[in-house]
């Protein structure tokens, strides 16, 4: 039975795509149906505690203007023979205190205005009378006695933090005013006497001034409250002072946060057993998917490939190629598949080989980062391989064979000979070039002491004839074979460098080759009057040939001195510094010339360039291929101090 095609299999999934729109619609009106829900309850509970809060204010401004009112019916009653004895009046105002009217002072105060009693006794710097300065409350008491009723003065502060009013009350006898009641109200304290319990418990009830100054609060401290409350105005006493409340922070009731969560709850068990029936489906289709990608995908990769894969079972017998393997080894995948060892692309003279790393493979010991093989196509051709093998892993987890990726490396295994041939024929070249760069400092070299040797021997020659002593002789002779020596060192050397070798590396001390090269170029330094200046670490070892070493050294130098050509003789100076650092010896040669034009700064490695008119733009082209054949590097970059500066980093020897 086929697979079904891919544009039947996305027809049947939009047909029930519908299917999936209706339960996901569903699910979203739930959750909104439940959120306005919610809020509705939120905002009914919201508006029923502020038709509470409203009530409740009302309610105590009520109160309020209740004992104030009575307050003010029991003052204007008071007997005139109270007013004249200290006793009685002290009798009288103890009475009223007793009613919890909030009152903290009685005063009688004349027709003149003068105080006749007061309880306490105590008197404020706040009161009215002959000793009195506080205008508000003259004036209240002027304002009672001209109306003939109860008048009320401004909130003024006692002391710091406590605010108190007054409360005017004119009393007539046979219809004259006799006097005027005074009674001094603390609002802390008509708070406290007039708010009860359970609306303290509630609220945070405050006297709030005309500039919207608290004058006074009751209220539970360690409770929170919240920020919305009701206001409304306090008259009597008026003058702007106003009753606000506001509620404190209640719990949510637990009654409506078990619904809350409840319906949450269920959401989530409704969303999941959306997920989890979503997740089913979508499972049946990854399956139908994956079959058809996995023919699709199976069926591109052996069409594309390159790479050569082959798998095998336990047993070591091939269960699949693709075509690449085939197109590789010259077989088809009918004559491939079902295989056992030996298998017909293993080459001939390398059977044995072969079976070992076979059975190497078959056993779990492979090489993890690959090997090489040799396979003969079906033509009889042998080519070179790269195999990759790793686990074949079945859909249970189970080992149950091997896949190996193979790569075709004979043109790149060719490809390096040649790279190796084309080395060993420039470290050739390079000698060759350097020794002819080197021609003309040799010469210098030998001229001197060929010349000494001439000078000597005629001296010698001329004292023979004189017929000298033998002891005068002999010293012109010994300095006649010393410079001999001197150019068979010098021949030497140029033997060393021109002879092909075979390349071996050695553990080389750069500060030695360093002083072979400057030895070369000595006398020519000396006479164009160019000054060294040396820092070298003396442990800096590397491994290297030791020839090609000096030559580049050579060339490096060569550079610095003829790039002072056009310089002040008293700044022709090459310093050269040693340093080891971090496994690597980084060797700096700073000359004081004419610098390198970034014009040309791009090609100066490039061979055959030069900016010499005499040059053959081989020097340091040379001299970079010698570096990084050391797995070192060649830079340069401008002197500070005028000129260029070369740096070679090379790795140190192991110790």
């Amino acid at each position: 039975m086929g697979l079904p095609t891919p544009s039947a299999s996305r027809e049947r999934i939009s047909r029930w795509r519908w299917l999936w729109i209706l339960p996901r619609l569903a699910f979203i009106l739930f959750v909104g149906g439940v959120a306005l829900l919610l809020w509705m309850s939120d905002r009914a509970d919201k508006e029923e505690r502020r038709a509470t809060l409203i009530s409740d204010i009302l309610w105590l401004e009520q109160n309020l203007r209740f004992h104030l009112t009575r307050n003010e019916e029991v003052l204007g009653r008071i007997d005139t023979a109270h007013t004249v004895s200290g006793a009685a009046f002290e009798s009288f105002a103890r009475t009223v205190f007793g009613f919890e009217s909030g009152l903290r002072q009685l005063i009688w105060l004349g027709p003149d205005g003068t105080v006749g009693q007061a309880h306490p006794i105590t008197m404020d710097p706040s009161l009215v009378g002959d000793a009195g300065e506080a205008v508000p409350s003259r004036q209240s008491f002027r304002l009672a006695r001209s109306l003939g009723k109860p008048v009320y003065s401004k909130a003024y502060p006692y002391f710091t933090n406590d605010w108190q009013f007054e409360v005017h009350v004119p009393v007539s006898r046979e219809g004259s005013i006799v006097g005027v009641v005074v009674g001094v109200y603390r609002i802390r304290d008509l708070l406290g006497d007039s708010v009860p319990w359970w609306l303290a418990e509630r609220y945070r009830i405050s006297v709030i001034g005309d500039s919207g100054k608290v004058l006074g609060t009751r209220s539970k401290v360690e409770s929170a409250v919240t920020e919305e409350g009701y206001q409304v105005a306090f008259d009597p006493p008026g003058w702007g002072l106003a009753l606000h409340a506001v509620p404190y922070h209640a719990p949510r009731p637990l009654a409506s946060i078990l619904i809350s969560a409840s319906l949450v709850i269920l959401a989530m068990i409704v969303l999941w057993s959306l997920w989890i029936l979503r997740r089913h489906v979508q499972r049946r289709q990854a399956v139908e998917e994956q079959l058809q990608q996995e023919h699709a995908f199976r069926k591109a990769m052996e069409d594309s490939l390159d790479t050569g894969m082959r798998a095998r079972n336990l047993d070591g017998e091939i269960i699949y190629v693709n075509p690449a393997f085939c197109r590789m080894v010259g077989w088809p995948a009918a004559e491939l598949i079902g295989r056992r060892p030996p298998m017909p692309y293993w080459a001939d003279d390398y059977l044995d080989e072969t079976r070992a790393i076979h059975d190497r493979v078959l056993a779990g010991q492979g090489p993890e980062e690959g090997f090489e093989l040799k396979f003969k196509r079906r033509s009889g051709e042998v080519i070179d391989v790269l195999i990759h093998e790793a686990p074949l892993i079945d859909a249970q987890g189970r080992h149950s064979g091997w896949m190996g990726s193979m790569v075709d490396i004979t043109e790149r295994k060719h490809a390096d000979e040649r790279a190796r041939q084309q080395q060993d024929r420039l470290q050739s070249t390079a000698r060759l070039v350097a020794m002819g760069e080197m021609a003309s400092s040799i010469a210098h070299e030998l001229n001197q002491p060929l010349a000494a040797i001439s000078s000597y021997c005629t001296g010698a020659a001329n004292l023979l004839r004189s017929k000298v002593p033998t002891t005068e002789v002999l010293p012109a002779l010994d300095k006649a074979v010393e410079q001999a020596h001197r150019a068979g060192q010098v021949i030497r050397r140029i033997y060393s460098l021109a002879r092909p070798g075979e390349g071996r590396f050695e553990t080389v001390n750069l500060a030695e080759r360093v002083d072979a090269a400057l030895a070369l170029m000595d006398n020519e330094m000396r006479q164009k009057g160019i000054r060294i200046a040396l820092d070298l670490a003396p442990q800096a070892a590397v491994d290297g040939d030791p020839v090609l070493l000096e030559q580049a050294l050579f060339n490096l130098l060569r550079n610095a001195m003829e790039s002072m050509r056009d310089t002040a003789p008293e700044q022709r100076q090459i310093s050269i510094a040693l340093t080891c650092a971090d496994g690597y010896a980084s060797l700096t040669i700073a000359d004081r010339g004419c610098g390198i034009d970034p014009g040309v700064a791009g090609q100066l490695f490039d061979p055959l360039f030069t900016t010499k008119p005499e040059g053959m733009g081989m020097g340091l082209a040379i001299c970079r291929s010698v570096v990084e054949n050391h797995r070192g590097r060649l830079s340069f970059e401008a002197n500070p101090e005028g000129g260029t500066q070369f740096h070679v980093l090379l790795p140190l020897a192991p110790q």
